[in-house]
């Protein structure tokens, strides 16, 4: 039962009424209603609000997303009048009074303004806060912001509460852009409209004892914007919540119902002061229809703005699709300005005649509309004159940049120059005499964008000359340094340190000779500089290391260690002798080797002075690689070094084994005295070879046959073929001897006179495989 009562409590919290119906009748019912609101006691702990606004502008939809209304909103499906009249509701959980006020310039009513312009100055007189609810493309505009609206409000508001406004009770103007997309700011947004609202405020007709009066003595004025409902809802939700915060939080520096604002009626008495206020704006006689004058003068003055008008949308939609198009056209102002007098001067002609007033309103309305036809036309001209200049910039920087013989701050001031002067020729000639329009801010733009432009080639191009150092600080140093790490010694990376140093400072100067001509700041050039040094650093270590590579540097070792093994003191190579001291000179040239290792481990000079020391924490932009220069100046980690050691060792051991071997050797060679007893026990077999024919004869043969093998390179050839056919012969002999055996196995037991006779078989096959076991075990042999 409590639930329901809540939610009846709740639901009558929430209720709205229709104060005045579209017949301009007031309601009887608002007293009950406020009571029903349960805001009849408030005193005055209440405030009102109420919004003014175009028709189906999303007035209601406002007002229920910041106040927790029930009005109705309109269906975007169908773009008619939803809110007839006035109507008011309470903000949910506030002690609020909210009006949503009938629509202005909407089809329902057409050009019965009457309800408008009352329901107008009723908003203005009765509420604390007014919300003036408007597009975002509506600024600027004279019809489209209620400018003429607000101006006859302003006046007979004037008329009426003028005097009691003073005494006290100002109103807020709250401004709630709609659609705002952000291009134009909002504070430019906000000074077009006090500058509008001034100006209409200058216009008025006040009374005697108000002509002083300006417009801040009676109203303040706010504003805000909102994103697109639709496209960014999200956003929209975030912005009417900060917005709903500005009503509800008292500790809010941009509160909205401040006290200045209340009208000090008590809560029980609002009724009653809002039906007067209705009464004196009904009775109202400045109010009413324009007179029969000024309706004919507006009838044909329309009539003739629109003649004219059509002809100027004709002239004018020729060049609507070629400036969308991008293209930039030709005398695009003189036709703008031809087409402009044309119409205004066709309507001066037809309507001048008619009421002075209303010819001078309906030709700004004219101008006004001309004016915004041809300003899309004028801002696409200039749209198109930046693509059309910057393009211009880049090509031409790029031409200028073509070679090696370039002045880069030369070749910018000339793009850029020729640039803007071919922007303004050409926004000069689009600009149109006596409007508003300017191009000056556009050039800004161009202005900024080329600096972006210019900014990044000056970084491309100073990475590519810094690059083009590098490679040359690579191809300069390779050679030295490679030779410097090829003859080991204690002043090794000295060399190497003078041949960098001398090498950066070049890499240096020619940087810095170049640059001049960049404008680079001080602090690109430190910049620069102290990338170029990292990045030559970085070559420099990356030559060590292929030149300290495992298999380099033990060739390296093992060169040094053959040297001192292998040579004398004077270069000559050794034969070692049975009495030479091998081991004393194996130990000494092992050592000597191996302390060539601490010194390839370590970047460090005997001269302190030629320390190269690089920041880690330098900024690079042109190498983004991870680096860090203390631990580059470690060649070799301990386990890597004693790596090469036990490598190292081993080849040193195989050439102490190599030499040991070769004294083995010439001990053991044949003594020269067996020369001579071969050469007296072999005479006479000689001498019988060199003397019998048929003995020479072969001999001859067979010298000649070893000598055209050798020539013809066919010794090994034939030492192939004459060992695959002796394997081949033994492989079928094996084979067939393995089947005689086996059909020997298979046949009848022999008798005594066959096992005699397979006996003597069996001794020859044995001799057999005798014979062959000694062939093959000499071809092994051999």
């Amino acid at each position: 039962m409590a639930e329901v009562n809540g939610h009846a409590s709740q639901s009558a919290s929430t209720e709205r009424i229709q104060i005045v119906d579209d017949e301009k009748t007031f309601t009887s019912e608002l007293t009950g209603q406020i009571e029903r609101w349960g805001l009849r006691d408030s005193g005055f702990n209440y405030n009102i609000v109420a919004v003014f606004g175009s028709q189906s502008t999303g007035k209601s939809t406002l007002l229920n997303r910041l106040f927790g209304t029930t009005f109705d909103v309109m269906d975007e499906t169908r773009r008619q009048q939803t809110t007839k009249g006035i109507w008011m509701c309470r903000g949910r959980d506030m002690g609020v009074m909210v009006m949503d006020v009938e629509g202005t310039d909407g089809r329902e009513r057409g050009e019965d303004q009457d309800f408008e312009r009352k329901s107008a100055l009723f908003s203005l007189a009765s509420s604390e806060v007014l919300i003036v609810n408007m597009w975002e493309h509506q600024v600027g505009l004279y019809q489209g912001a209620n400018m003429s609206l607000l101006k006859t409000v302003f006046e007979v508001n004037l008329g009426l509460f003028g005097k009691k406004q003073m005494d006290g009770g100002r109103t807020l103007l709250l401004f709630v852009i709609r659609d705002h997309i952000g291009q134009t700011p909002l504070a430019n947004l906000q000074a077009t409209l006090v500058a509008d609202l001034n100006r209409i405020w200058d216009t008025l007709s006040k009374p005697d004892d108000l002509k002083d009066r300006k417009l801040s003595d009676y109203f303040d004025l706010a504003f805000t914007a909102l994103p697109h409902k639709i496209l960014v809802p999200e956003k929209f939700e975030l912005a009417v919540l900060s917005l709903r915060k500005r009503f509800t939080d008292k500790s809010n520096p941009d509160y909205l119902f401040k006290s200045a604002y209340h009208k000090r009626i008590p809560a029980d008495g609002v009724a009653f002061y809002m039906q007067n206020i209705w009464e004196q704006v009904q009775s109202n006689k400045d109010l009413d229809l324009p007179t029969q004058q000024e309706l004919l003068a507006q009838f044909r003055c329309d009539e003739i703005s629109a003649g004219a008008l059509a002809e100027f949308n004709e002239q004018a939609k020729s060049q609507k699709r070629p400036v969308e198009s991008g293209r930039v056209v030709e005398g695009l102002g003189e036709l703008m300005k031809n087409w402009r007098t044309r119409a205004l001067t066709r309507y001066d002609r037809d309507a001048s005649r008619y009421h002075k007033g209303v010819y001078t309103r309906k030709r700004a309305d004219l101008v006004s509309v001309i004016d915004s036809t041809l300003s899309p036309l004028f801002l696409g001209q200039l749209k198109n004159l930046h693509k059309l200049a910057v393009v211009a910039f880049k090509q031409d920087l790029l031409n200028g940049l073509k070679g090696d013989n370039y002045d880069f701050a030369e070749v910018v001031t000339k793009a850029t120059k020729k640039c803007e002067e071919t922007f303004s020729t050409g926004a000069k000639e689009a600009l149109v005499e006596g409007t508003d329009w300017n191009w000056e801010d556009e050039l800004e733009v161009i202005k900024e964008e080329i600096r972006g432009v210019a900014d990044q080639c000056r970084k491309d191009e100073t990475k590519k000359m810094i690059n083009q150092i590098e490679r040359n600080v690579k191809k300069i140093i390779s050679e030295p340094v490679e030779i410097q790490l090829s003859k080991p010694s204690s002043e090794m990376w000295d060399s190497v340190l003078t041949t960098f140093k001398e090498t950066l400072a070049k890499a240096e100067a020619t940087y810095l000779a170049k640059a001049k001509s960049f404008n680079c700041t001080e602090q690109e050039n430190v910049t620069s500089l102290a990338a170029l040094r990292k990045r030559s650093w970085i070559v420099l270590r990356n030559k060590i290391e292929e030149q300290t590579a495992d298999q380099v540097l033990l060739g390296k070792l093992r060169a040094h260690f053959e040297e001192q093994f292998r040579y004398d003191d004077q270069g000559v190579p050794r034969v070692w002798k049975p009495e030479d001291d091998i081991d004393g000179a194996f130990k000494k040239a092992k050592e000597e080797t191996l302390e060539l290792v601490p010194l390839y481990s370590r970047i460090k000079p005997l001269d302190s002075s030629l320390e190269f020391v690089l920041e880690d924490d330098a900024s690079d932009d042109l190498a983004n690689e991870e680096f860090e220069f203390s631990s580059s100046l470690v060649v070799l980690s301990e386990t890597k070094c004693l790596d090469l050691i036990n490598k190292f060792r081993r080849d040193a051991d195989a050439y102490y084994v190599e030499a040991k071997r070769s004294t083995v050797s010439s001990i053991a060679q044949i003594p020269y005295w067996m020369y001579g007893v071969l050469v007296v026990l072999g005479w006479n077999e000689a001498m019988a070879v060199l003397f019998n024919p048929l003995y020479f004869t072969f001999l001859l043969f067979g010298v000649a046959t070893a000598y055209m093998i050798i020539q013809l390179g066919l010794t090994g050839p034939l030492l192939q073929v004459t060992k695959s056919v002796a394997g081949e012969v033994q492989k079928q002999a094996t084979q067939k001897l393995r089947e005689v055996l086996t059909a020997d196995a298979a046949a009848p037991q022999p008798t005594q006179t066959d096992r005699t006779s397979t006996s003597r078989q069996s001794s020859r096959q044995s001799s057999y495989f005798d014979e062959d076991s000694e062939i093959e075990l000499k071809e092994r042999v051999q």
